[in-house]
């Protein structure tokens, strides 16, 4: 699984950044979930909730990485728990992403700065497009390129009554990435755990794309499983990012607020996005 590799990746060569690394500060928003890690590294998120209801008897937890209890934990202790929610992986993706912050700005990858995935692509008319996720911008934009382009969503109404023409749902991905030349997929799928699912289908020789504030973390297992680009985000506005969340900010926000700029991790050795 790409999550627990790129854990145990930064364990064996990066161990200086998780030995005495605390959660310090959390905020699980509506759409975002942030932390600030003891070194003051931040994290960010998509929020996953679970389907089941919070309030049923046998879910209210008391225990680890419940209300009041998460601030103060070794990152260890989360990135290695066996409990499961959607709570648990959202802060999972906002730690792992705020340990690999450092380890990114050190240099050791090919990033390129104030820039959308989308920028680096070249659009031919004819070409198949397969968005994973209701990204509304890259909706808009590929559409009037002339490429074929098909988005698979789990939620149809993600999409705009004219956008809806191109709409599939999620659950038919062995049937359509195969047949792509170029993939973009949300980060929100390394939070709910599909991207492995997803990656597995998809035509060796495809441009794949992943973006997203989800994705935010160190790129070696995602380039060595087809990915072309990652489409990061780097915080800039710390003093802004912990409201935002708390007040049901997206990853929109963070942009439109200037709390984070876009960044891109460029895959030098697998197949370029030109």
């Amino acid at each position: 699984m790409i999550f627990e590799e790129t854990y145990e990746l930064i364990k064996r060569d990066y161990p200086g950044n998780i030995r005495d690394l605390c959660i310090a500060d959390v905020r699980i928003g509506t759409y975002l979930t942030v932390v600030r890690l003891s070194d003051n590294s931040l994290g960010t998120s998509a929020t996953m909730s679970d389907d089941l209801p919070v309030c049923a008897k046998g879910r209210r937890d008391f225990g680890d990485f419940t209300p009041l209890k998460i601030k103060g934990h070794n990152v260890s202790a989360i990135l290695e728990t066996k409990k499961e929610s959607g709570l648990i992986s959202s802060l999972k993706t906002a730690v792992l992403s705020a340990i690999s912050s450092g380890i990114i700005r050190k240099g050791n990858y090919n990033v390129a700065g104030n820039c959308d995935p989308v920028q680096m692509l070249e659009f031919k008319p004819g070409d198949y497009v397969a968005v994973v996720g209701g990204f509304q911008s890259y909706i808009r934009k590929i559409s009037l390129t002339g490429c074929r382009l098909t988005v698979l969503e789990k939620n149809e109404n993600c999409l705009t009554a004219d956008q809806k023409v191109y709409y599939k749902p999620a659950e038919e991905y062995k049937n359509v990435l195969p047949m792509a030349g170029t993939v973009i997929i949300t980060g929100q799928t390394i939070v709910n755990s599909t991207i492995d699912d997803l990656l597995s289908v998809i035509d060796p020789e495809a441009r794949v794309v992943i973006t997203g504030p989800s994705c935010s973390i160190i790129p070696d297992i995602l380039f060595a499983r087809k990915v072309s680009l990652v489409g990061a985000v780097e915080i800039i506005r710390p003093d802004l990012l912990f409201d935002l969340a708390g007040e049901g900010g997206t990853g929109y926000h963070l942009f439109e607020y200037s709390a984070a700029k876009k960044i891109c991790i460029i895959n030098d050795n697998g197949k370029q996005a030109q």
